[in-house]
């Protein structure tokens, strides 16, 4: 069920338009800041309140994604008592070398936690890293889901995306 005062809040937040060139190589002329709802407390809260739903029930770790997925993991983690994992791009080439700071991931059940999916690049990297560390990754929850409705990006690496909004329930509150 989409909350659509929050579909409202998010859009008129962080909707921008013009010409943006994505992480994947695509051209959009809308673009969905997430930096600029993820740094006002209030907003971020609702986003990481309704994240708490679409938790699957056996996740052990929650897996912020560098950059965005961290604030919102960060809460999530907050709220639900789950302990947040943050993965970075590529390991650090220094100190521990980590791809992922926080608790050991071999053998743990992580849902990934990401601000927007459109192509789901760095969703995939991380994944596929983290499942070569031992972890179960089979879950992704996002704020928001940019792909194409009834496709999932991320079907290839057997990942569910789940999403508070979807680029569908932001067109449908657009003023």
């Amino acid at each position: 069920m989409v909350d659509e005062t929050l579909a409202q809040d998010i859009d008129a937040a962080c909707r921008l338009t013009g010409e943006f060139v994505l992480r994947s190589g695509q051209v959009a002329d809308t673009y969905f800041d997430k930096y600029l709802f993820e740094s006002r407390p209030a907003l971020l809260d609702r986003v990481a309140t309704r994240m708490l739903d679409l938790l699957p029930d056996d996740t052990e770790l929650l897996g912020g994604l560098e950059l965005g997925g961290i604030p919102i993991a960060t809460m999530v983690s907050a709220k639900s008592g789950l302990p947040a994992l943050f993965v970075r791009k590529q390991a650090k080439a220094y100190g521990t070398c980590k791809l992922a700071e926080g608790p050991d991931v071999a053998g743990r059940r992580i849902t990934i936690i990401e601000d927007v999916v459109t192509t789901g690049g760095a969703v995939r990297d991380a994944t596929r890293a983290l499942r070569d560390a031992g972890a179960t990754v089979e879950v992704v929850v996002c704020a928001i889901d940019r792909s194409p409705a009834g496709e999932n990006p991320l079907a290839d690496v057997g990942l569910e995306v789940r999403s508070v909004l979807t680029r569908a329930d932001l067109d449908s509150v657009h003023r």
